[in-house]
């Protein structure tokens, strides 16, 4: 059981790691000489990356772009709490109850990373065709796909006798 512990530390850790780095690095979408995510962009003039503040107007809506911001913002906070939750309740509650806030943690976090990047999807960078999605927008739905797999795990572990 001790391993099972382990590697679902492991996975929540991993979970925790790639949420960091799709909110926080610069490549949700990304052309020859633009890297943009949620908070700024980068543009190549001169051999140089110059950092600049993100385009206003149709294609960035400020409204939706704050969704997307505060829900990758959530997802990080959401997932940090559960590791800590997850340790905690190791030591604090019975068998049996163990593991459900974790759980609903992740779950949560889960959630708002999955309204980030399907917001990002459905209201940004719509009309332009020479561009591609970042690693950090890809990322996001890996993150995605752990914290769900991980909230899973923690369900079902809550009813094991451990």
């Amino acid at each position: 059981m001790l391993i099972l512990l382990a590697a679902i530390f492991a996975l929540h850790i991993l979970g925790v790691i790639l949420l960091l780095v799709a909110t926080i690095d610069n490549a949700w979408w990304m052309t020859d000489t633009i890297s943009t995510d949620v908070w700024a962009r980068w543009i190549l003039e001169n051999g140089k990356w110059n950092y600049t503040d993100l385009p206003t107007g149709s294609h960035y809506p400020q409204d939706y772009l704050q969704a997307v911001q505060a829900s990758s913002v959530l997802a990080c906070i959401f997932s940090i709490l559960g590791i800590f939750v997850f340790v905690a309740q190791l030591f604090t509650l019975d068998k049996g109850k163990r593991f459900t806030i974790s759980g609903i943690f992740q779950l949560l976090a889960c959630l708002c990373i999955m309204i980030a990047a399907s917001i990002y999807t459905d209201r940004f960078h719509i009309d332009e065709k020479d561009g591609w999605y970042g690693h950090c927008f890809i990322l996001a739905w890996i993150a995605f796909a752990l914290t769900f797999i991980s909230s899973i795990v923690y369900f079902v572990l809550r009813k094991k006798t451990a």
